[in-house]
C-alpha cells in the first residue's frame, strides 16, 4: 500500500461529481480518491494493453501519467488500441494517447516520453512514478522494466497477450516474486511470435489491460487482495480463468545493475543468423519477379510458402501454396520437387523471411531456388496495390 500525505491533496468541485460513484464506495470513499489523485503510474506503452488501461485509470482519476511509446499510430493498430483513432493513422501514439486522456478527465496531468526505454534511460523515467504498468510485447523490454521495478523498489503490473489468451499478475510487491521468478531465462528467439505474426483477437488486451488497471488501482487505495503471488490465465476461447502460484525464488540471481537485454534475449545473434540465412540464397526484388513472370511465366514455379489463412487473405497470381511447416516436415519438399519439373524455382512469403528459410531446407534436398525480398508485401507497395496488406 502506497502511503502519500494527502494533507494537500483538494478534489476539485467538479471532481467530486466526477468520481461520485467512487465517492460512495466504501472500500475508496474521499480519502481513496485522494490517494488516486495523489498517485503517479507510468504506462509502458500503448499498444493493445496500454490503450485500456490508460483509459480506465485516466478515468479513475489518477493524478499524473507518464506514458512511454516511441511509435506511430497504424491502421493495423485500431482493431485493438482503442485509446487511437482514425485521425490520428501516422501521428505519435503518445500524443494521441495524451489527447484522449484529457477527453476523459482534464484533470490528469501527463507525462510523456517519446524514447525507447533503455537501459540508459529506465531509472531515471520509472523512478519518480509509484506504480508501473507494463504493456509491453517483447522480452527485451519486460526484463528491463522487471529489474529497473526491483532496483528502484516499484511495483510492476504486468500482462500479457497473444492470439486469444492472455496473463496478468503483479510483479515486486510487498515481498511477492518478480518476473525473472516466472521466466528466470528468456525463451530462444522467434519462439514466441509477436501479435503481428501470430495475431491476436482485438478484445483479448481490452480484458487483461482492464486487469492491469484493477490491479494498479487496488495498490493505490490500498484495498482488496492483489494478483501478487498468482499468475491470472484467461483463455477467451473458452472463456476460462485460471491461477498459478507464483513464489520468489531463494537461489534466483541478485538484480545489481540493468544490462543489455538485447544480448541477454538473443535478439543480436538471432538478427545475424537470419541475415546470414537470406544472404545464403539468391534475392530478387518484386520489380525483378514482375518483370520473369511478364517475361517468361509459364517457365516460372512461384512458390508461396505462408499459411492457408494467409492465402486466403491475398495471393500473388499464379503463385503455388506449399506452407513452410510443410516443407519443415518433409512432405513439402516432395511436393515441390513434383511440381518443378524443370521450372526456375522463385519463393515468396509475407516479407522475405520465411521464404528465405524454405529456400534454405530445400538446398539441403538439392533444390535450388531465387527468394524475393520483401514478400507479397513489397508487391502490394509497388506492383499491385489491389493486394491487401495485413
Amino acid at each position: 500500500m502506497l502511503n502519500p500525505n494527502l494533507d494537500d491533496i483538494q478534489l476539485h468541485p467538479e471532481e467530486y461529481e466526477r468520481f461520485s460513484r467512487h465517492l460512495i464506495l466504501p472500500e475508496v470513499g474521499l480519502e481513496g480518491q485522494k490517494r488516486l489523485k495523489a498517485a503517479s503510474v507510468l504506462c509502458i506503452g500503448t499498444g493493445g494493453l496500454g490503450s485500456p488501461l490508460l483509459l480506465y485509470l485516466a478515468a479513475a482519476g489518477i493524478g499524473r501519467i507518464g506514458i512511454v511509446d516511441f511509435d506511430i499510430v497504424d491502421k493495423s493498430n485500431l482493431q485493438r488500441q482503442v485509446i487511437h483513432g482514425t485521425s490520428w493513422v501516422g501521428k505519435p501514439k503518445i500524443e494521441s494517447a495524451k489527447n484522449r486522456i484529457h477527453e476523459i478527465n482534464p484533470f490528469c496531468q501527463v507525462d510523456l516520453y517519446e524514447t525507447r526505454l533503455s537501459s540508459e534511460n529506465a531509472l531515471d523515467i520509472i523512478e519518480p512514478y509509484d506504480v508501473v504498468v507494463d504493456g509491453t510485447d517483447n522480452f527485451p523490454t519486460r526484463y528491463l522494466v522487471n529489474d529497473a521495478c526491483v532496483l528502484l523498489n516499484k511495483p510492476n503490473v504486468y500482462g500479457s497477450i497473444f492470439r486469444f489468451e492472455g496473463q496478468a499478475t503483479v510483479f515486486n510487491y510487498e515481498d511477492g516474486p518478480n518476473y525473472r521468478d516466472l521466466y528466470p531465462e528468456p525463451p530462444p528467439p522467434g519462439m514466441v511470435p509477436s501479435c503481428a505474426e501470430g495475431g491476436v483477437l482485438g478484445i483479448l488486451p481490452g480484458i487483461i489491460g482492464v486487469i492491469q488497471a484493477t490491479e494498479t488501482v487496488k495498490i493505490i487505495v490500498g484495498k482488496g487482495r492483489t494478483l501478487s503471488g498468482r499468475l491470472l490465465l484467461y483463455n477467451s476461447l473458452d472463456m476460462t480463468f485460471r491461477e498459478l502460484k507464483l513464489r520468489p525464488n531463494p537461489v534466483r540471481p541478485v538484480i545489481e545493475e540493468l544490462i543489455d537485454y538485447e544480448q541477454f534475449c538473443g535478439i543480436p545473434q538471432a538478427k545475424a543468423a537470419e541475415e546470414a540465412e537470406k544472404s545464403a540464397v539468391p534475392e530478387m526484388s518484386v520489380k525483378e519477379l514482375k518483370a520473369l513472370l511478364d517475361a517468361k511465366g509459364d517457365q516460372v514455379l512461384l512458390l508461396d510458402v505462408r499459411n492457408p489463412h494467409e492465402w486466403e487473405i491475398a495471393q500473388i497470381p499464379g503463385a503455388v501454396l506449399v506452407p513452410l511447416p510443410d516443407i519443415e516436415k518433409g512432405e513439402g519438399v516432395d511436393k515441390v520437387k513434383s511440381l518443378l519439373n524443370g521450372h526456375e524455382l522463385v519463393v515468396h512469403c509475407r516479407s522475405g523471411v520465411r521464404s528465405a528459410k524454405a529456400l534454405g531446407i530445400l538446398k539441403e534436398s538439392g533444390i535450388t531456388g531465387t527468394n524475393v525480398a520483401g514478400g507479397i508485401l513489397a508487391w502490394s507497395e509497388e506492383i499491385d496495390p489491389s493486394v491487401p496488406q495485413y
